[in-house]
């Protein structure tokens, strides 16, 4: 699979009475794929949270383009639109698989704390995730 691309197969249970995917979940699939992105870059959560690190959802936002079906394969692109070393701005294009169509786009915000709280700043806290993001902000 390509590198900050996740797939989601959807299910059954995330349809809505009309047989479309809720847009609820579509934030569900951005965590999941955010999960997945970090895991890509060698930085999964395990290993953030491990150092003392967490990632708060600071902000989401999602512009729905077109609908989504039961089994349909969604294909969500991650990337980094803004990095400032305690807040980081990931940006989902969410595609179908089998026809390349946009479902949705998005965003999310999350900021970098330590357990007790208090801001802190990636760069000194995990300075290789810190020259990842850096790197990979557009």
């Amino acid at each position: 699979m390509e590198r900050n691309l996740y797939e989601h197969e959807c299910k059954y249970y995330e349809t809505d009475q009309m047989g479309i995917i809720h847009h609820s979940n579509y934030i569900r699939f951005m965590e999941e794929a955010r999960i997945a992105f970090l895991k890509q870059i060698g930085f999964p959560m395990e290993k953030i949270e491990a150092d003392g690190i967490v990632s708060p959802v600071v902000n989401v936002s999602c512009d729905y383009k077109k609908m989504s079906y039961f089994a349909d394969v969604l294909c969500i692109r991650v990337t980094v639109k803004e990095y400032r070393g305690v807040k980081l701005i990931l940006g989902y294009e969410m595609t179908e698989k089998s026809t390349g169509e946009v479902r949705a786009t998005a965003t999310s915000t999350h900021c970098f704390m330590k357990k007790d709280g208090s801001l802190a700043v990636l760069k000194k806290a995990i300075p290789e995730l810190d020259l990842i993001l850096r790197d990979l902000a557009e």
